[in-house]
């Protein structure tokens, strides 16, 4: 049972600190459609109903209360919390000690039915709490004050298209544009809420029981983990980046979001933020490796299937990234009414990236049908017939400066990396024809092959420093030249691809984590500076293992590891003076790095470690 608070213990003003936040502060939940960030002080900041593209409901996480967001904590201001998943799932526990006494609340969204739900559920371990529950919910991404009615024993929100309900077992009341419920727990008591969104012109979907859904979610979670063939065997840091892989696809369409936020900066205070809530191209080889290398074969095929959704048609429309269902149009704006995270302006939403010419998509693309084509989730004869229109069109542009991977907002340029991409893509196009017997001018792409690694090795390769360079001519380095050995485009064991290592590691690596260029060497378009790229510090260790200098890459992967935060998470940046996470969080490229190189990192040690993969 559950006791009601005294309306005479109301917040005054309904207003509380707001403590400086960090991005590592933030654990995951969600549904496999959408995600929620809850803070370490009880509070969902960002949610986007119903999909990871849509406008946020709750969009604290870059600007202040006011934009929105849902706290449950005790009344105490000294009141301490821990917090861990429960075991290998996405339900998040966080346990509150006071001084008079401790509960436990937990976090999670149910696989969904029909509409999407976040049940909180607040357990008494010992003792007495006074709790209290502060939802404040504003739509389009904290611009719009929805109007609020109890009905049917619950509150009810609606603003425009998007229509929000809170059942709970607490009395919610109204203040200052918030709705509340104070309730006191003991050991032994449960309290319950459940937030449901369905569209503003339909009616309240079915109530969703959250003490009942808590059991059937948990054990979704770790059925799907025991599937992977490797399951028994995994650190616990890869078990977790295969969980937050999972958490970051949409399930009815097989994408993987790059991450499930807009905007948290790469420089705090500066103007390097993104919207991320989208599907790289780029993503897909090293996403289809370590699913498959964790024995994930369903979610590689519907990975993959996606893949040739989203690029089907003309292939002069290539982009390099798409919508979560293979949405082309991915217009960017300025949501100038959010002042941003850390008070980093401008907040983005949509990529306008997405227009860019990206030549190295077209190696990837055609390096993970190449890997399908070899494993036992195929490619299939359409997926050739796109490949053939890929390769036409790369053989009018493939020698055009481009964007390149890092996508930067000035003046083209000759990327090594793209070229080096394209290479591959004419390499992977030859192979298919002498291994598989497909149709194809074989002879042709292979010629192509050549004249391009000729022009990489003579135009991006600096003799004096025996390095690999970012670009044809330049004297900037680019940490992406460091998979070259890993796409076989120079063996491991080439003194160009060690110079390349050591160069890397001599003037792009800070405290030994890797900045993927420096900014005042590179024109992106951009002022100000930004953070060491978690994937160029595991591209580090990968190769650092490949040329033989496992120790080193075993040092980097377990400094990497350390850096994630209390519930096993990564951003995409780390900045080493401050010690903080940046950038959009958490971050697939990052956890698939970490799956990767745990990987790298098998294959080369001897003994196998189990702790590495």
């Amino acid at each position: 049972m559950v006791n009601p608070r005294s309306d005479s213990r109301k917040p005054s003003n309904g207003r509380r600190p707001v403590p400086e936040r960090r991005i590592e502060d933030y654990a995951l939940i969600g549904d496999l459609q959408t995600a929620a960030l809850v803070s370490k002080q009880g509070s969902i900041d960002w949610l986007c109903f119903p999909r990871f593209d849509s406008p946020a409901c709750f969009a604290a996480l870059l600007g202040s209360e006011d934009h929105g967001h849902w706290r449950i904590a005790p009344q105490d201001e000294d009141a301490v919390s821990s917090r861990h998943y429960r075991g290998d799932t996405l339900v998040l526990e966080t346990e509150w000690s006071t001084s008079t006494g401790s509960v436990r609340v937990i976090d999670f969204m149910p696989p969904r039915d029909t509409a999407p739900d976040v049940v909180r559920i607040v357990e008494g371990i010992s003792g007495s709490v006074d709790m209290r529950s502060a939802l404040r919910l504003r739509f389009d991404y904290g611009h719009v004050v929805p109007w609020v009615r109890r009905t049917d024993g619950q509150i009810v929100a609606i603003a425009g298209p998007d229509a929000v309900s809170l059942r709970s077992d607490v009395h919610q009341y109204g203040r200052d544009l918030t709705t509340y419920g104070d309730f006191r727990v003991s050991a032994g008591d449960r309290a319950w809420f459940v937030l449901t969104w369905h569209p503003s012109h339909t009616p309240v979907p079915r109530p969703t029981n959250a003490l009942e859904a808590l059991e059937p979610t948990e054990t979704f979670w770790t059925e799907w983990i025991a599937r992977s063939k490797t399951a028994a065997e995994v650190s616990d840091e890869v078990t977790r980046s295969v969980l937050t892989l999972k958490a970051l696809t949409y399930a009815p369409s097989g994408g993987i979001v790059a991450a499930p936020t807009t905007s948290l900066p790469e420089e705090l205070g500066g103007a390097r933020n993104w919207d991320y809530r989208f599907c790289w191209l780029r993503d897909a080889t090293m996403t289809l490796s370590a699913l498959l290398r964790a024995g994930y074969t369903d979610e590689a095929h519907a990975w993959r299937n996606w893949l040739l959704r989203a690029i089907a048609g003309s292939p002069s429309d290539l982009q390099i990234m798409y919508g979560v269902t293979g949405e082309r149009r991915l217009t960017e704006f300025e949501a100038r009414w959010l002042p941003g995270f850390g008070g980093s302006a401008p907040v983005r939403i949509g990529n306008a990236a997405a227009e860019q010419l990206q030549i190295d998509v077209f190696g990837e693309v055609m390096d993970v049908l190449a890997l399908a084509r070899e494993t036992q989730i195929g490619a299939g004869d359409e997926a050739w017939q796109l490949q053939r229109g890929m390769m036409r069109r790369l053989e009018d542009v493939w020698d055009e400066p481009d964007e390149g991977i890092w996508e930067v907002r000035g003046e083209r340029q000759h990327f090594t990396h793209s070229k080096v991409m394209a290479w591959v893509a004419f390499d992977r196009a030859a192979r298919a024809v002498e291994r598989f017997g497909l149709s194809g001018p074989a002879k042709e792409w292979r010629a192509k092959a050549d004249e391009i690694h000729r022009a990489v090795c003579e135009q991006a390769y600096d003799a004096e420093r025996n390095t690999f360079t970012q670009a044809y001519g330049s004297k900037a380095l680019d940490a992406a030249v460091l998979l070259i050995p890993q796409v076989g485009f120079l063996p491991a064991n080439d003194p160009r691809v060690a110079g390349t290592v050591e160069a890397v590691q001599r003037e792009l690596a800070a405290d030994g984590f890797v900045r993927r260029y420096l900014t005042d060497e590179t024109d992106d378009g951009l002022a100000g500076s930004e953070g060491s790229f978690l994937i160029c510090s595991f591209w580090l260790a990968d190769a650092l293992a490949m040329i033989g200098r496992v120790g080193e890459a075993r040092d980097l992967y377990d400094r990497l590891v350390a850096l994630r935060n209390d519930v096993g998470l990564l951003a995409e940046e780390y900045d080493v003076s401050s010690g903080r996470m940046l950038g959009n969080f958490p971050q697939a490229f990052s956890h698939l790095g970490l799956v990767n190189t745990a990987w790298h990192l098998t294959t080369a040690e001897t003994p196998l470690r189990k702790s590495a993969y």
